[in-house]
């Protein structure tokens, strides 16, 4: 009964930091969203520019891996920023963009 009880207790602290860390995260890939100047081309909920797509429900419709892809290598229209983010930055944003998941 008692290593039971840890093994909740532990559950408990484990999902509920990583929760918070996940929000952290997404948090912190907005802000960069704007800082970056994602928003010059991108909207998202209506707010931002609209050369790109806009990216309300990206999280839907497009994976994390797929997501690094486009961020840090780019495309066609898209510039790559694998030189001007940091990974950890990167991931922050795909954490945010993969959040992003409104119906379109």
């Amino acid at each position: 009964m008692k290593l039971l009880l840890a093994a909740i207790t532990i559950f408990i602290l484990f999902t509920s930091t990583g929760y918070a860390s996940s929000k952290t995260q997404r948090a912190h890939g907005a802000k960069i969203f704007t800082a970056s100047g994602c928003m010059h081309c991108h909207s998202i909920r209506g707010s931002g520019g609209h050369k790109g797509p806009d990216l309300s429900g990206v999280g839907r419709r497009m994976n994390e891996s797929r997501m690094q892809g486009q961020i840090t290598n780019g495309s066609k229209q898209m510039p790559p920023f694998g030189d001007h983010l940091q990974s950890a930055e990167i991931k922050d944003l795909i954490a945010y963009l993969h959040s992003c998941k409104d119906k379109k």
